[in-house]
């Protein structure tokens, strides 16, 4: 099998496996992803969730979060790690985003990634969930996983991960892959504990689970269980 035929497998059972395909962060506004995935980095999506309910109490639109204090910003992030950067990449971004594109977010990757606290892992996430365009968002579980699966071989560079994802997965299948990604990294294939091999969807294609005779093992017993 090679690569691209695993990927177009891997594709099609986590799709079975995984039907909905969503990101996670909760937000109803463009900007809104951009301060989640900020807040998201050392930090689950889960704390992100909660913790910008009250930020967007306070600081409901971008010009208010754009006028706003810095030290303010960061005491009400503060729970999500890394407060004082992270507050302030928000407000330099939302500040550009008041005065250079009317409070709208961009939807061009090149002016995505001049933002400030902007990377490729979000100027692809925001393309992709918020714009609708062809997108590869590798994030940690992104990363682990495609490395585990034989798609990528010892690379652990995103960007590098990115370049060879692009060669396997089809533009439209991208964005809806990595989410489909986090939900299996979560449930499946950890990465705090020892991955869960034997109910797996992927074992029989997996890099990681089919080598060697455990990985046989574990095939005939599930076969003879069946």
């Amino acid at each position: 099998m090679t690569k691209k035929q695993r990927a177009l497998e891997i594709i099609a059972r986590l799709k079975k496996e995984y039907p909905e395909a969503d990101c996670t962060l909760d937000y109803d506004q463009a900007w809104k992803l951009l301060v989640s995935v900020r807040l998201a980095a050392q930090c689950t999506d889960a704390r992100v969730n909660v913790v910008v309910e009250k930020l967007y109490e306070r600081f409901p639109d971008v010009n208010a979060l754009a006028q706003a204090p810095v030290e303010e910003i960061a005491e009400l992030v503060r729970p999500c790690g890394l407060g004082n950067s992270k507050a302030r990449d928000i407000s330099a971004c939302m500040r550009t985003l008041r005065d250079e594109y009317g409070g709208k977010v961009p939807g061009d990757f090149d002016k995505l990634l001049a933002l400030p606290g902007v990377g490729r892992k979000s100027a692809n996430l925001i393309m992709g969930d918020v714009f609708g365009k062809p997108a590869i968002v590798t994030d940690t579980h992104c990363i682990r996983l495609v490395n585990r699966m034989g798609l990528v071989e010892g690379v652990k560079e995103p960007a590098k991960v990115e370049k060879a994802l692009w060669k396997l997965i089809p533009p439209e299948e991208g964005n809806d892959f990595c989410h489909r990604l986090v939900n299996h990294g979560r449930e499946v294939c950890t990465a705090r504990t020892k991955p869960y091999c034997e109910k797996c969807c992927l074992e029989d294609i997996c890099k990681k689970a089919g080598v060697g005779e455990s990985g046989q093992t574990r095939r005939r017993r599930r076969e003879t269980a069946d």
